[in-house]
């Protein structure tokens, strides 16, 4: 494993019913045809991906596609019929109880979408709950609840109790909360879902502010293809509790490895996923109107390179690696590229 990879998760399976453990030794990799004429359901099949370091990567899927359990199983907080789980190069199966609670409690940082705070206390208070928990001094944690209170936008609320709040301002505090004992891995499962889509996307841009700041390593779950390229470096697309592909938002669309992957992203705006550096050309005008990043979605630029009769510069770490002009924009908007 090499030290990118913060958790790297290998053939686990997640099987419910009876004997289902006795199912998989006597036959390894079962299709899903056997596991129903056993009587068992396959929630995780055979699924292997390796998590880097400071990188977010969504897992997505329909419900029931088993992307939840998955989670669950990363943070043993379900136990998988089979399979490894390495955690910074460490056996996390094969943690105690004990071990596996201090890193749950030191190492890993969660917001699922119900946001679970606690009725009787405050906003302060339920940011440094899981200090409280592991037995920090009440001056510490606090202090350090303050730092994250501020961080998420609540300053100004720390003596505000749950009910006083938005429901928007309701996940600022789960996020607080996940992120005072700074965790290495930070997992959300669906966290915006249950929130009105003005509210959701305010929480979005919440979440890409801080995470240019914190730079974590996040699983983040959710059911919507929008919002999973916005947020995502890279996508899991799950069916029936295996992995149909992993791959970055743009190679999901431009290049789908099976026929549901490519239903899935079909109604996608190609616009938003489509990067300047893909339809870009080679450096050749005398002059330029303007430069994009290299990695800027077509959506983002079509306005400033139409409207202009020379082409754009495409840079890298400073560096002009191509032009893009008005062409190549109008090529991706109306679907030919």
């Amino acid at each position: 494993m090499t030290e990118s990879v913060l958790l790297d998760c290998r053939n686990v399976w997640k099987l419910y019913g009876a004997h289902a453990g006795d199912l998989l030794k006597k036959t390894p990799n079962p299709d899903r045809e056997t596991l129903r004429a056993h009587g068992v359901i396959g929630a995780v099949r055979d699924v292997s991906v390796q998590i880097l370091r400071g990188e977010i990567f969504v897992i997505m899927g329909l419900s029931g596609s088993g992307k939840s359990t998955l989670v669950r199983c990363l943070s043993r907080l379900v136990e998988p019929t089979a399979g490894e789980i390495f955690f910074e190069g460490r056996d996390l199966l094969a943690a105690s109880d004990s071990e596996l609670i201090a890193i749950r409690r030191k190492k890993m940082g969660k917001v699922f979408q119900q946001f679970a705070l606690l009725p009787h206390l405050t906003v302060l208070e339920n940011a440094a709950f899981p200090l409280d928990v592991q037995g920090i001094d009440r001056k510490t944690r606090e202090a350090r609840a303050r730092e994250v209170i501020e961080l998420v936008g609540l300053k100004g609320r720390e003596n505000y109790y749950p009910r006083q709040l938005s429901g928007g301002q309701q996940q600022r505090v789960g996020i607080a909360r996940s992120l005072v004992v700074e965790p290495d891995l930070w997992f959300l499962d669906e966290p915006f879902s249950a929130l009105d889509p003005l509210i959701r996307r305010e929480m979005q841009d919440e979440f890409i502010r801080l995470q240019n700041m914190l730079k974590k390593t996040i699983i983040f779950i959710t059911h919507d293809f929008d919002e999973a390229i916005r947020l995502a470096d890279r996508i899991a697309v799950m069916k029936d509790g295996a992995i149909e592909q992993v791959a970055t938002p743009e190679e999901l669309v431009l290049n789908p490895a099976t026929e549901y992957v490519a239903e899935f992203t079909r109604h996608v705006t190609r616009a938003k996923v489509i990067k300047a550096a893909t339809v870009m050309q080679s450096a050749s005008a005398a002059s330029f109107g303007g430069e994009v990043a290299h990695d800027a979605a077509i959506e983002d630029i079509a306005d400033a390179v139409e409207a202009s009769e020379a082409p754009f510069r495409v840079m890298r770490d400073g560096e002009v690696i191509g032009q893009i002009d008005a062409q190549a924009v109008i090529d991706v908007l109306v679907g030919r590229r």
